[in-house]
Order: C-alpha cells, then structure tokens, then sequence
C-alpha cells in the first residue's frame, strides 16, 4: 500500500469490509466521518453505524451499552473529542464497566492546526494511562492500521489507535507488540514511535547509534529496549510530543537507577545523541521530584506523569 494514502482514509476504507464481515462491529460516530462514509455503506452494515451527533460524551455511553450487550464498537473522531471530553465515560462506561471498545482518532497531536486548541490531540495518552489497561497503537504506515484494526476487532479488549496524517515509506510496526530494530550502535538509543520514523532514520544515518522502531507504546516492549542498550543514553522521538526526550543513565538492574531526565526543546539543542554534530547537549533537571533510586512501581508511575513512553524499563 502507498505511502502516500492518508491513515483516515484508509480507515474509512476498511470500515464497511470490517461491519460486513463480523456482524459483532458497530460504529458509533459524532457527525466527524459520517460524510466520508456514507457513499459506501451498503443497505446491510448501515444499521450498526450509529451517529449521535455532536455529543461525543453520548458517543462513549453508547458504544459501553453496546459492548455490554456483547457487541464490538468501534469509535471515532479527533483525539481531544474522543478522550478528553468524554473521559469520565471513558473511565466509568468502559473501564468501571469492564467492557471494551476500539477508540480510533485521527489528526494524531497538531495534524489540523487551522483547528486550533481545540483539536490539538497531544494529552490522550497520558489520560489513558491514568486508567491503564489500554493497548496504544500509533501506526507509521497505512499497511499497520489495518493489521491493528482487524487484531482489535477479535478481542474484547480496550484498544487506542491514533492515526496521523504522515506515513514513513514503508511499514516497520510488529503485531506481537514488538519494537523493530532498525540500526545498532554503541553511543546511544533512539526510539521512533509510528510516523516519526524516516526522519530519524534520515538524522541516524552514518551514526553510532541504535535506532527502535515501536508502532505500538501500550504495552512498552522494554524487553527489547534492555537487550540492545548498549550506551545508557535514550531519546524518545514521538508524534504525540512537541519535543524530544532525552533519558539518561538508565540503571537496568533490580532497583532501577534514573539518575536525571530532561528534553532538547529543539534539534539545536539535542547534542548529547549523536543525531546534529557540534551542538551543546540538552539541559537535563532533577528539580521535578525526581529521587535518586526508584523501586519499579515508582519507574512506572513517573514516566505516566510525565508523559513519557517508557513505561515499564
């Protein structure tokens, strides 16, 4: 599939193929999408799509009801009117529950700036891992969107599936979950998380560096990340991020050791990865609470408050 095609577009490609084929799936929609969807949607699948028009709380309330009922929904809209709005129906209507649904964004954290605040997407992964229990994928390629979809669809699980406007070139993501190595060096690590990918390829090349591939960051594969580290520098280049976040002397043994953490608020300023030549390195502060040893419950909670991926070193 080219790269070329918008993630969303080929979302709505699917759809109608992913409602014929398990009478299970239902789409709960709030107006966003339905005038993309309508031209294909046949006289047989049209009474599972549901749209409640701008009441994006509702939206979630409907989709609980119906996985109580044992159906499998399917929701969409931008991020910011797909977790944040509704999250207390997010929190007691699926997680209280205990049911689950597929929630699938578009636009990921700035890909419609026309929109303002008030669709920018940059704070929906932090607010499911307050909740946990979430898978998270951020596909880099449209080939991964439908892979995630169809695996979400099988189970009864609660899925995140945050679709971007930009695509790498080809796909890198894994379905079991998996971060892909793409590059191994001795001076570093870099993980590009979904779309972010061919650019770090691009700054990495002809470097000593190890550069990760994760298209899913719900469950965090630390595995991977602990048996090619070689160098206890890590920088975490993400879309759902305005910078990037350096992570420095990661301890890897039974008490973790995170001895400081801090972000290059530019390219200019990232010096300390090896990805720009003849910059200064990035301020690094330990004034944001941050103890000399953690146990690891504590590595956990932190990285979530503090939005960063990696969740579970």
């Amino acid at each position: 599939m080219t790269a070329t095609l918008d993630q969303r577009e080929y979302f709505y490609r699917l759809l109608p193929e992913l409602l014929a084929q398990d009478e299970r799936i239902a789409l709960v929609l709030a107006e966003i999408g339905v005038g993309y969807l309508e031209p294909d949607l046949t006289e047989d699948v049209r009474s599972r799509v549901i749209n409640v028009g701008i009441r994006e709380q509702a939206m979630i309330g409907v989709a609980g009801g119906m996985a109580l009922a044992g159906m499998r929904p399917i929701v969409h809209t931008f991020p910011p009117f797909l977790i944040e709005r509704p999250f207390e129906q997010v929190k007691l209507d699926l997680g209280h529950q205990g049911v689950g649904a597929i929630l699938v964004s578009s636009g990921g954290s700035y890909g419609w700036p026309q929109g303002g605040e008030t669709h920018f997407g940059q704070r929906d992964v932090a607010l499911l891992d307050t909740l946990g229990g979430w898978t998270v994928h951020v596909p880099g390629h449209v080939d991964e969107v439908e892979w995630m979809l169809r695996t979400a669809a099988a189970t009864d699980d609660c899925v995140y599936i945050r679709l971007d406007g930009v695509c790498n070139e080809r796909p890198h993501g894994q379905e079991d979950a998996s971060m892909t190595v793409l590059q191994q060096g001795n001076s570093g690590t870099v993980i590009s998380v979904g779309p972010m990918t061919d650019r770090v390829l691009v700054a990495a090349r002809g470097r000593d560096l190890t550069v990760l591939h994760a298209s899913t960051i719900r469950p965090f594969d630390g595995t991977t990340l602990r048996t090619t580290l070689t160098a206890p520098d890590v920088m975490i280049w993400s879309p759902i991020l305005r910078k990037p976040l350096c992570v420095r002397s990661i301890g890897l043994y039974r008490t973790y050791g995170i001895e400081c953490w801090g972000s290059a608020s530019s390219p200019e300023s990232a010096g300390n990865t090896g990805l720009w030549p003849n910059t200064t390195k990035p301020t690094v502060s330990t004034s944001r609470g941050c103890p000399d040893r953690w146990t690891t419950s504590s590595v956990d909670q932190f990285w979530r408050r503090s939005y960063l991926l990696l969740a579970t070193l």
